[in-house]
This record gives structure tokens, sequence and C-alpha cells, in this order.
């Protein structure tokens, strides 16, 4: 977590809610950071590409108009401290891509936007800071005061980041404070998601030999699978992540409906980016970044009233942390299949290097298993680069969580056909590959 470049958006922030983001924009400062520094982070924070030929006032305009898509990350100054003292490029050597390129001559990375995943590998390893990920808070704020309804989707990982005390009513209540017209938890449609992924394990898996590799949740993951494993997709199913799902059902209910994602992840801004899918979610936020807003507004979840709700199961709840999908998927299937269950023999990769050991070992025909799952950050989303607690702690919120829902697998929540009938999907069988109704649900691979 960059504390400096969160201080820094955080001073944005308040700006923006005293209506005094241009006028005040120069006068925003940081011990110790130089110009280049100051003015690549300023930036960011507003969403924008820093430009060495416009002053901040002019890109803080700008920002107040517009957002500044591609890429996602970006150079907050130069790597010259680096390649001076000829230190090892550990953002290169970090990135599973390969999208960051040494310009020595000028003395900085950039990054190659056809291959950046935006992982955030390389703004971790970036020992200094310079590399840091756009943030997307002002076009939510200017799609709110344009008067549309703007809905938020957390991910499953949210519980017990902003404090073991703030539910998912108290959380709702806050981002209705900020302009929100409601707040749904995506643990719901990792739920119908994994109905999906459940129906096609049957389908899939037949004989000895046969295996399915789950596209549910991680980027990281299936970018890995679409970038060096191409020879693999054939296994792979085509569900849509959670979060995807959500964004195409709250759609699909109010049609005027703006969507903002909010997660532990850099990847999912990527995600939402995709031709195929992005339809689905408008502008993503990260857990650090929500923290910030929160703190510039002096909204305190901890001290606010909530209408709770029962809606997800444990299932839903528990794809947060690594083989949760798995487990999920093992009691749905006992659920569904039955029989089908006890073949199921599931494996996870835990982290990138994890993920990559699999599907090596996939590739040489050196696994026995039938169900892989891959989580591109340690421990899950939990360990996402936008987590504020420890990942461990993480887990330990969210398995508690998941064992506090009245609904072990998904099929038990009335909430998930509930769902699906206000879409027009009446039965979960119908949630199908070949049934039309369920192509919401599916992608292109």
């Amino acid at each position: 977590m960059n504390k400096r470049y969160l201080d820094i958006f955080r001073k944005v922030v308040k700006l923006q809610r005293k209506g005094k983001l241009v006028e005040g924009i120069d006068d925003i400062k940081l011990q110790d950071m130089d110009e280049d520094m100051l003015k690549g982070y300023l930036s960011s924070a507003m969403g924008q590409e820093p430009d060495s030929n416009v002053g901040l006032k002019e890109i803080a305009k700008k920002a107040l108009n517009e957002y500044s898509e591609e890429p996602i990350l970006t150079l907050a100054g130069d790597c010259r401290e680096c390649i001076k003292n000829d230190e090892e490029c550990k953002c290169m050597a970090s990135c599973p891509f390969n999208a960051m390129i040494l310009d020595r001559d000028a003395g900085k990375i950039k990054v190659n936007t056809d291959n950046c995943k935006g992982c955030g590998e390389c703004e971790k390893a970036c020992r200094r800071g310079k590399i840091i990920d756009k943030i997307q808070y002002l076009p939510i704020v200017n799609m709110i005061n344009g008067g549309f309804p703007v809905y938020a989707a957390i991910a499953p990982a949210y519980i017990g980041q902003f404090g073991n005390d703030v539910t998912y009513g108290k959380l709702r209540t806050a981002f209705k404070m900020l302009g929100f017209k409601d707040l749904y938890e995506v643990s719901v449609f990792a739920d119908i998601i994994s109905i999906r992924e459940v129906i096609e394990f049957d389908r899939l898996v037949k004989d000895t030999g046969d295996f399915m590799i789950t596209s549910c949740c991680c980027p990281v993951w299936m970018n890995l699978l679409k970038r060096h494993y191409k020879n693999l997709l054939a296994h792979v199913t085509p569900s849509v992540s959670p979060m995807v799902a959500a964004g195409r059902v709250i759609k699909r209910i109010y049609p005027e409906a703006k969507v903002v994602f909010v997660g532990p992840c850099i990847a999912k801004k990527s995600e939402a980016r995709e031709e195929d899918i992005k339809d689905a979610i408008d502008f993503v936020l990260t857990f650090d970044e929500l923290d910030e807003i929160l703190k510039a507004a002096a909204i305190d979840p901890k001290k606010l009233h909530g209408e709770e709700s029962e809606y997800s199961s444990k299932g839903g709840r528990i794809y947060a942390r690594t083989g949760g999908v798995s487990e999920c998927i093992k009691d749905t299937l006992k659920s569904m299949f039955p029989a089908k269950a006890v073949q199921l023999k599931a494996t996870q990769g835990n982290g990138i290097r994890e993920c990559k050991q699999l599907l090596d070992r996939t590739v040489a025909g050196e696994i026995d298993v039938n169900f892989l799952e891959g989580m591109g950050c340690i421990g899950g989303c939990v360990g996402g680069p936008k987590a504020i607690i420890d990942k461990e702690k993480g887990r330990e919120s969210v398995n508690k969580y998941g064992d506090e829902s009245k609904y072990r697998t998904p099929v038990d929540s009335p909430c998930v056909l509930k769902i699906l009938k206000s879409i027009g999907i009446n039965s979960i069988e119908e949630l199908e590959e070949n049934n039309e109704k369920s192509h919401m649900f599916l992608r292109n691979l």
C-alpha cells in the first residue's frame, strides 16, 4: 500500500468535495517529493496521465469532465535512481506479462499497454513508489452529479476491511451518503456463477482424464491462460466473473444504471475494459481508495446504522480466499449432482508463481485432478494489492462471515432464484450454456 499516494488522493477528494479542485490543486505538497513525482501522483489521483507540457490546473479542469482510460498503470517521475545505481529493475522481473520496457535513454520504465493486464505486481515491486494505478474517483462523482443512478457492487473480500463491526448494512448506508443509489454484495452473484460452473462441470467432466478450469473471479488467472496457455482454453468455462455478472444483472433490472465495482484488485480495472464484457462495469474503486474517500467525507461506517439483509450463501462469501471457489463448487455439486460430487478432485494455484506451475504441470499431463482454480494473489482476493488488512486476518473474517450465512450453498438461497426471476430466468436449469436466457453470464474466450 502506497501511503504517500493515498495521502495525495485524500487531499484531492477533500478539494473536490469543497468545489475547489482547480483553484487548490497547486497548493498540494508532500514533504521530500520532487515536482515530477508529485505531478504524477496528483494527475493519477485525478484519473489523468501526467503531462509535462500541461499545468496541474489544466489537468484538474480536464479531470472534472473526462477520464483518461489508458493506461491503468502509469509512472510518476522517472527511474533514474534505479538506473544510476545499476539496481535490478524489480518491476520488470515481477511482471508476468512482459509488459515493462526499460528505456535507458529516457531514464524510465514504459508500460506496453497491449501486454499490461493491470495485475499490480510491478506497483508492489517498485521500492520507490514510482509505479501507480490511476484512480477512477472523479468520473464516478461526475456520473453521480450528472443525475445517473449509480450502484456499487462490492467484492466478497470486503468483510473486515473497514473494521470488525462494519457490516453490509453499515456500508450500504455509507455508500448512500456518498451519493450512490444502492450497494450490492457481489457474493450473491458469485452464487449464480457457481451454479453455472457446477452445470459446466457436469457437462465437461465425463471420463477419467477430463478436467475443467474455472474462469471465476481472478482476471490475472484468466489473462495467464489467454496469453501463455492458449492450448488450455478449451477446458476453461465461458462463465463471466461475479463482478461482470453483478454489473449485467443490475443493468438488466435498472436500464439507466451505472455500476461501480469495489474490491482489493487493480486488475479489475483492466478486466472492466475488456471488449466482450465492457458493458457491465463503468468504473472500479479499490478498498484503500474507498477508505480514503470515506475519511475525506468524514464518514465512519462503524458509527452508522443500516438495514441488514441475508442474501448470499456461504459458498458465494468464501470466494474471497484461495480454495473458496473449489469448496463452493464441491458443496453445490453435492446438492445438484450428488453422484458427480464424488468424482470432484480440485486443486488451486495460490499466487501467480503457483498458478504458472499448476498450468505448466497441466500442459505436461502431470495433474491428477479435474477442477483447477487459480488466484493471482497469495491468499486469494483477501491478499489483493489494495486490501487494507493482512491477508490472514482477511481470510479469518471471510470464513467467519461465510459460516454466519443461513445458506450453505447457492441453491439453498431463495435470493438467488428471486434475482434470476427478476431477469426472466425462472429456474436454475435455465443457466445452461445452450439456453439463450443465460447468455448474459457468458463471455468469449
